[in-house]
């Protein structure tokens, strides 16, 4: 799936607005819940801020010490907004919230922080149709979990959760600030701000496991394999293809070797040849796959013997 940074730039003006009216509505109603979404926000602001910088950092050139590129830039881009979503984000508004149950404080006028719960909640809302329409494009036929999964592009997916928490934040905080001001229980507030900073955990621990995945070196999926292997081994110079090892070095781009068993009545030149014409039928089959490494392998008598790679 490519990618593509509209979604980007609409939840980075989204949220850097609401960050604004949050904090001023927090400060004039005395609510640690809003105060909470505000750092909610401003969290979201500095994560597009990365995620823009680490598109940009992945589409320079490979050079001498970075042959393959710089595609994996955006993976350790992505791993670092996750964990400033679980740090700065989750920790201190569960702190925050954890300090205002145990010592709650009597709220002020309410009718601000209903307003800027409205606003931001379609603020917000509008983003998240933008990232969800974007990424419903992208996914093509594939359910949205296994679509999310399956990405090798985080900024796809990276959005998409923030938009998603951000609505729910809201939600959560509307309905405390109601019971609060309702019920007049004041603890309630704190408790709000302890529920969003639980769920921006949650939301960054998915999206750690899924950064931290693609950083190692996520391979192609095993039915991609399989296609592979059939398709090589229509050569008319394959006996089998033993093993194939892959890596994602960007979204875009594959890094493929292959270990493959030829006849063994073959030459080096035919060997190069049926090589060339391996890594050119994969190529053409599969766009994303860019390098493409042959370790051919002979058979003799049952014996399998190395040569060297082409």
């Amino acid at each position: 799936m490519a990618s593509s940074s509209k979604s980007i730039y609409v939840a980075l003006a989204a949220d850097l607005l609401i960050a604004v009216t949050k904090f001023i509505a927090g400060t004039i109603s005395n609510s640690t819940a809003m105060i909470a979404e505000g750092v909610h926000s401003l969290v979201d602001t500095l994560n597009e801020l990365l995620l823009l910088f680490g598109l940009h950092k992945s589409k320079k050139k490979a050079d001498d010490l970075h042959p393959f590129g710089y595609g994996k830039e955006l993976y350790f881009w992505s791993f670092i907004v996750s964990m400033l979503i679980m740090g700065l984000g989750g920790g201190i508004s569960i702190y925050q919230g954890i300090v205002h149950v145990i010592y709650p404080e009597q709220p002020g006028n309410p009718t601000i922080s209903y307003i800027v719960l409205g606003c931001s909640a379609l603020i917000e809302g509008t983003s998240f149709i933008v990232a969800a329409k974007q990424f419903n494009r992208l996914r093509g036929e594939l359910a949205w979990w296994n679509a999310i999964v399956r990405s090798k592009d985080p900024s796809n997916f990276l959005v998409l959760f923030e938009d998603s928490a951000a609505v729910v934040g809201l939600f959560i905080v509307f309905v405390c600030t109601y019971l609060n001001h309702r019920m007049n229980l004041p603890w309630l507030d704190g408790l709000a701000s302890v529920l969003v900073g639980c769920l921006l955990v949650g939301i960054s621990l998915i999206l750690a496991r899924e950064s931290r995945s693609l950083l190692m070196g996520e391979g192609i999926a095993p039915e991609t394999k399989g296609k592979i292997t059939a398709l090589v081994e229509k050569d008319e110079t394959v006996i089998r293809v033993m093993h194939i090892m892959s890596t994602y070095e960007s979204p875009t781009e594959v890094l493929l070797m292959l270990i493959v068993v030829f006849k063994d009545n073959l030459n080096t030149q035919t060997i190069n040849l049926a090589s060339d014409r391996i890594r050119d039928a994969i190529k053409n089959e599969f766009k994303l796959v860019r390098y493409v490494i042959i370790q051919p392998e002979t058979y003799t008598d049952g014996v399998i013997s190395g040569n060297e790679v082409l």
